[in-house]
């Protein structure tokens, strides 16, 4: 046979016999008087037993193994590893569709930091209904990122402390209360930090935000991983001075009392 015939033959394109034959995993030919390679029907049903390995989802590198007489590993461990990959491709899918659907099931009521997950969104369209508030704003933004790079199991943790924390209209008020206390500092004087943090709004603002964070937080200290201190300097990087001094001293007074 002609590399032609034989790629007509086995349902391949001859780009893909040279291909095969550059990779070492097709057998070259011999060639006739003519300069031609004259294939046989051994090559044909290797080429068609590579053609069943890939449309299988093996890579070549793996189809090399197979057809190797010393690979070391036989055709049944290899689709054996094939089906595990598979079964977690699908549950990895499987899990996308659910949260997928999830959004899609609440229609026009997806925040707009979306999409993230189901739980987050519940959260924020919980926290929706209140003044406009750009600290708010900045911490939908956070959480969307946290929602992002935590492990399921951590926003698992996260999303279900917060929305206990805030599954009343008067809690949700006493946020929002909180919210206005902190927007009210962007407008400290920028020009003293310290005279910033001398402002009993400061301290104002920040026992009302420790108040307001749930005792379910406590013992989260990995929720996610990657937000370490430079995540904290970024952020108080992007709010007044006497925003983020009231933030930290919260997160101090919120770990003193877990002590």
């Amino acid at each position: 046979m002609r590399i032609g015939e034989l790629a007509v033959t086995v349902g391949v394109t001859t780009r893909t016999v040279r291909h095969y034959h550059h990779l070492g995993l097709l057998p070259e030919p011999e060639r006739r008087p003519n300069g031609y390679r004259d294939y046989t029907l051994r090559h044909a049903v290797v080429l068609a037993r590579i053609r069943r390995l890939t449309e299988l989802g093996l890579g070549l590198t793996e189809v090399r193994d197979v057809l190797a007489d010393d690979a070391g590993r036989d055709l049944t461990e290899v689709l054996e590893e094939l089906d595990a990959d598979l079964a977690r491709q699908e549950a990895a899918i499987r899990e996308r569709r659910d949260r997928l659907r999830a959004l899609l099931d609440r229609e026009g009521d997806l925040p707009a930091e979306g999409p993230v997950s189901p739980e987050l969104a519940a959260l924020l369209t919980g926290m929706a209904h209140g003044p406009e508030s750009p600290m708010a704003a900045r911490d939908r933004e956070v959480l969307a990122l946290i929602d992002t790079v935590a492990s399921p199991e951590s926003r698992q943790r996260l999303m279900a402390a917060l929305g206990s924390a805030f599954e009343t209209p008067a809690a949700v008020a006493r946020a929002h209360e909180v919210y206005a206390l902190l927007d009210a500092l962007a407008d400290a004087d920028l020009d003293d930090a310290d005279a910033d943090a001398d402002d009993p709004r400061v301290d104002e603002a920040a026992r009302a935000l420790a108040d307001c964070l749930p005792d379910s937080l406590l013992p989260e200290t990995d929720l996610a991983p990657g937000l370490d201190d430079s995540f904290l300097r970024a952020l108080y990087a992007d709010v007044a001075p006497a925003q983020a001094e009231a933030i930290r001293r919260a997160m101090r007074m919120f770990t003193e009392r877990g002590r």
